[in-house]
């Protein structure tokens, strides 16, 4: 049984780090998905596709596959670079703006 951990990235939607903080053991598909043929619908008889696991460290995540016999590969989260404007929003109406405002 193959597994992957993984520190999920923020929602592209949302400025919000929520549910970024905690690491995920996800299972590979262990079989191709297949379509119906009556409905069109896509399925699988993998079901260990729709179990995540979450944890807070990757350590408690390594020990839960060793002691599991999971094959677990680590993939290590991008650093994220910190954005902070010097005065903020705030800037845009300061009384002592040097240039016109514009949007």
């Amino acid at each position: 049984m193959r597994a992957r951990i993984f520190k999920p990235a923020r929602n592209a939607m949302t400025s919000g780090m929520a549910r970024t903080r905690k690491w995920v053991l996800e299972y590979a598909p262990g079989t191709a998905r297949a379509v119906d043929p009556l409905m069109g619908w896509t399925s699988s008889d993998d079901t260990q596709t729709q179990v995540r696991l979450r944890f807070v460290s990757k350590e408690a995540a390594l020990e839960y596959a060793a002691a599991n016999g999971i094959d677990a590969q680590v993939v290590e989260p991008h650093s994220r670079a910190f954005n902070l404007r010097p005065r903020g929003y705030g800037e845009n109406f300061a009384h002592e703006r040097r240039g016109p405002w514009t949007h």
